[in-house]
């Protein structure tokens, strides 16, 4: 996303580059291989610079000025919205610099193809992932689609229906439970407590970068007195998910949550078992909810 709401997109396609705006100076040569690294090192000294702001919005930011600047490699290709329902398709050409008192000092260089890619083209799960409120949004998993809509070829259908589904809750939920679970969160019960959380208007607690990886969703009681993982499993959940959780809930607890917050866990899958039902006995701020769905084909 050049600039919010892609503000410096046509600057950024003029100037060949991709950037991002922060007031932290030259950075070149402070990017370690590690992204835990430059964040521990550099989370202190955004709070510095803006006290005002959460733990959560730092690890946030200095996330992004990571990626930027060592986590897109030189080679890789990447979309970037126009505003107008277009992604341009570019290829990063160089390594990380600085353009003080520039727009979105914080640079890389790439070279624009002549290829687009329209916003209706694209998948749910693609729509969904690229129109990340985030500053950047990692869109790999996603390529094989990608490649055929840059090709010009014919998108792949997402889902195909006969007169029956075998297992209708796999078939509908595989992809979209994720996506689906954020865009109805205000009908959920977890929704009546608490919100997913945001940061300046728009959320951004979806896939929120962690040091044993991202979490799927991070939210914030209404009385921002706790912070809530939830992990959403697609099918049965195992035990070993109680411990996935709670090492999420203590990354949050430890480098996320505020002194008088407290971090509570929840688990989402189809199905449970007795494992898992002996291992949540013993992890009392975690709550293991099932989803279920009913789908029906009706003939017109």
């Amino acid at each position: 996303m050049l600039g919010k709401q892609s503000v410096h997109a046509a600057t950024c396609f003029a100037g060949n580059f991709i950037g991002i705006n922060d007031d932290t100076g030259d950075l070149t040569g402070q990017f370690p291989d590690n992204w835990r690294a430059f964040n521990s090192k550099f989370i202190p000294v955004f709070l510095a610079k803006y006290p005002e702001k959460s733990k959560i919005a730092a690890g946030l930011a200095c996330g992004v000025m990571w990626t930027l600047g060592k986590g897109i490699r030189t080679g890789d290709c990447v979309l970037c919205p126009d505003g107008n329902g277009r992604y341009h398709v570019g290829e990063v050409t160089g390594e990380y610099t600085y353009h003080p008192g520039e727009v979105l000092p914080h640079r890389r260089p790439v070279k624009w193809l002549e290829k687009f890619v329209d916003r209706s083209d694209m998948s749910v799960p693609l729509k969904n992932s690229a129109g990340s409120v985030g500053t950047i949004s990692n869109i790999s998993a996603y390529g094989d689609e990608i490649e055929k809509l840059v090709g010009g070829g014919v998108p792949p259908a997402l889902i195909a229906i006969d007169d029956a589904v075998e297992d209708p809750a796999a078939f509908a939920m595989e992809r979209h439970l994720e996506d689906f679970l954020v865009q109805n969160w205000g009908q959920t019960d977890l929704g009546r407590e608490y919100d997913i959380y945001e940061e300046d208007g728009e959320r951004v607690g979806q896939q929120y970068a962690t040091d044993t990886g991202p979490l799927d969703i991070l939210a914030i009681s209404k009385d921002k007195k706790t912070l809530l993982v939830v992990e959403l499993k697609k099918g049965r959940a195992s035990d070993v998910v109680v411990g996935q959780t709670l090492r999420y809930m203590g990354y949050v607890q430890e480098e996320l949550a505020e002194e008088e917050q407290g971090v509570r866990g929840v688990i989402i899958a189809l199905e449970d078992d007795q494992r898992i039902r002996r291992a949540l006995k013993m992890a009392p701020n975690i709550v293991f909810y099932r989803y279920q769905i009913s789908f029906r084909l009706l003939k017109g």
